[in-house]
């Protein structure tokens, strides 16, 4: 358990460092370019509209997701499985359960704590036994009662400010360039350079917290199945399954290599690796496998919309 705290409270420090960089890099940039008092107005307006309206109201997203919601008489058991660990992690609320219609093995979270849903695939469900549906839903019930929704939704915004500024403030260098170039107007050779790079600069630090919220996610779910093979497996599942574990095998070197360092998730392997790391107490009802899960009746086979969306 002391492990577990250690590994808590450095994840922590670093989600607030990496929160703390990219907040100081957005007012450096927005400041340049709208100044201090227009910034902190937009800074202030920006965060209450986060706390009070946290992104695209969920809604919206299941809709254009074509999700359908999972009552306990068309999943029984993924309905009990989900408000167990709703209990253990202490939510004020079991997140509502949701079918999307895509043969991708796929789950996500929306929402915050008090109003929050969950999706699984058909993909998904077809794939994955009891004990690993646990362990995935577990990861997902972690993200939402450790308001990663809110911290990576923060993140983004900061993000999306600071590419904003960037375009307009390198249009407006190039507006004026007559005025550098004939010496009427000076400019300190640092302030194109920040324009160029801060984007990339906040796309790191955005990837980087990611993946330190994955990695806490995992662990957070681990205690709460007290299985951590369980959630172990379903990732590895979900790797051979995606379709890069075949082409590495038929095809080898078909794809180019992706750098560590642009990965917004975490590489399997390593995330496996930190689970079956982990000595945590087995729960027996959570840790029995099951030969396969019950599936809800499912709609007409998946297909895109006009939009381009699983309908």
């Amino acid at each position: 358990m002391q492990a577990g705290l250690r590994h808590r409270i450095v994840n922590l420090a670093q989600s607030a460092l990496l929160l703390g960089g990219m907040a100081v890099l957005a007012w450096i940039i927005v400041s340049a370019i709208a100044g201090p008092q227009t910034t902190l107005l937009v800074v202030g307006g920006a965060i209450l509209g986060l706390m009070l309206a946290p992104g695209i109201p969920k809604e919206i997203l299941l809709r254009a997701y074509g999700a359908e919601r999972l009552t306990g008489r068309d999943f029984p058991e993924g309905r009990a499985i989900l408000a167990e660990l709703a209990r253990r992690a202490g939510l004020p609320r079991v997140p509502a359960l949701y079918y999307v219609p895509s043969r991708l093995p796929n789950a996500f979270a929306l929402g915050s704590p008090e109003d929050s849903a969950i999706c699984v695939t058909d993909g998904l469900l077809r794939l994955m036994d009891r004990r690993e549906l646990a362990g995935v839903l577990a990861h997902e019930v972690a993200h939402i009662a450790n308001r990663d929704l809110w911290i990576m939704g923060l993140a983004d915004m900061l993000s999306r400010a600071v590419s904003v500024a960037s375009w307009l403030g390198q249009i407006i260098l190039l507006v004026n360039l007559p005025l550098f170039l004939s010496g009427a107007a000076h400019l300190p050779w640092e302030v194109p350079l920040l324009l160029i790079f801060s984007p990339t600069i906040m796309a790191l630090l955005q990837l980087a917290l990611s993946r330190i919220r994955e990695y806490d996610a995992d662990r957070a779910g681990a205690e709460l199945t007290g299985d951590p093979e369980g959630l172990a497996s379903a990732l590895m599942k979900l790797e051979r399954n995606t379709g890069r574990f075949w082409e590495e095998i038929f095809l080898p070197g078909r794809r180019i290599p992706e750098p560590s360092l642009l990965r917004t998730h975490p590489p399997t392997e390593e995330r496996v690796r930190r689970l079956r790391e982990m000595t945590l107490p087995r729960r027996a009802a959570e840790a029995e496998p099951l030969a396969r899960l019950p599936r809800p009746t499912p709609p007409p086979p998946p297909r895109f919309g006009p939009w381009g969306v699983w309908r």
